[in-house]
């Protein structure tokens, strides 16, 4: 039974973590990756917390974001007025 609330423990811990590290904005979060970048970390491990310390918040700062920043921007053609005929 020990084992079992003690592995509980732990997926609720780490829920809750996920779920404070997703809802926190954006500068604490960086902030708190380049602390983290300071610790001896496994390469794979360095190299996420390099991300999350890098990564910026609203557009483009995903990696779903267009590279040419020109090719998302709006252009407005505006039609002139129709002329009255008489």
């Amino acid at each position: 039974m020990f084992i079992q609330s003690l592995i509980v423990s732990l997926i609720v811990v780490a829920c809750a973590l996920g779920a404070t590290w997703n809802l926190m904005p954006g500068a604490a979060r960086r902030a708190l990756a380049r602390r983290a970048l300071r610790l001896p970390w496994p390469a794979p491990v360095a190299a996420r917390w390099q991300q999350a310390a890098t990564e910026t918040s609203g557009c483009g700062g995903c990696k779903h974001a267009p590279a040419n920043r020109a090719a998302a921007s709006i252009h407005v053609v505006r039609k002139a007025a129709p002329t009255k005929r008489g």
